[in-house]
């Protein structure tokens, strides 16, 4: 079994190991009856399909393989969560460290989606205002941004008015966009998010230094549900702003959109919508003065 100084010198290997109590916490897989092993002083906590958590005094952890039921033994692993092992694994650490440092600054992240809850703080700037330049409802009917007939647009300032509010009523009047599903936030979150809702702001997305633009997916019909037609618009609304607030004030050096995968359901089969040709992968598009990266997710 494992030596002291091994289990100092690593985080994994003292998994299971109560120091203070001398004890081991070990996976089993068994046959028969555990009854020997309680006998002797070690703790069982049988599981379904033979499966049992047992601890173990560390005197006892050799004579586990004395007893011809016992089939298997593992020690326990540490759980994590999955936010700070993505980016590790999608290699996102390199580019922030020096001399890099490479944060999203310029980059205009769009989100097609469910929506975002504009009042969580990894979409919020240390002074409290929002990172969200704006915010398409199109399920909200009232005032669609210019050119378009369908929705409610919603800007910066809307938004930091509404944060502003001390009640969800009170925001509710001046921004009631809300994400039913939680998943565009999600999807915002691993994008975009500065971290500023974790302690340390460990769990944070990508880039964390850009500015954001939001449309909820919807309509006002019965049903609900999107179509093609919302997605089309979107995208659209998505570039257009984007263009124009760099040619106004050349701030924006790059969107990155982010949007759902949409399906068709044709005859009981699931079929991919091509919207447009050039948006039915990930694509990039370049004009002047902007570049223009689409995800589909």
């Amino acid at each position: 079994m494992l030596q002291d100084e091994n289990g100092k010198n690593s985080l994994e290997l003292d998994v299971g190991y109560s120091r203070d109590d001398k004890e081991w916490e070990l996976i089993v897989k068994y046959s028969g009856t555990l009854n020997e092993l309680r006998e002797i002083g070690i703790q069982v906590v049988e599981l379904s399909n033979e499966f049992a958590i047992l601890t173990v005094p560390e005197s006892l952890v050799e004579r586990l393989a004395d007893f011809p039921q016992i089939e298997y033994v593992e020690k326990p692993k540490r759980l994590f969560f999955q936010a700070a092992n993505g980016r590790r694994v999608s290699c996102v650490p390199p580019v922030q460290n020096p001399p890099f440092s490479l944060f999203g600054a310029g980059v205009l992240v769009a989100i097609i989606d469910s929506g975002i809850d504009y009042t969580n703080p990894d979409f919020r700037n240390d002074d409290g205002t929002t990172r969200i330049r704006n915010l398409w409802d199109q399920t909200i009917m009232g005032n669609p941004p210019e050119g378009y007939l369908i929705g409610t647009e919603f800007t910066r300032e809307q938004i930091d008015e509404a944060i502003k509010q001390p009640t969800v009523p009170m925001r509710m009047q001046i921004v009631p966009s809300v994400d039913v599903s939680g998943h565009g936030t999600s999807v915002a979150g691993i994008a975009a998010g500065n971290g500023r809702g974790s302690r340390g702001r460990i769990y944070r997305g990508v880039a964390t230094q850009s500015e954001l633009i939001v449309v909820k997916l919807g309509n006002p019909r019965k049903e609900g549900f999107p179509r093609t037609t919302e997605l089309m618009q979107a995208i659209d609304y998505v570039v257009r702003k984007a263009l124009f607030i760099n040619s106004r004030w050349q701030l924006i050096s790059a969107l990155e959109i982010h949007m759902v995968h949409m399906n068709l359901i044709i005859k009981g089969k699931h079929k991919k919508t091509l919207i447009f040709p050039v948006f039915s992968g990930d694509s990039v598009l370049y004009s002047d003065s902007c570049l223009v990266v689409i995800w589909v997710l």
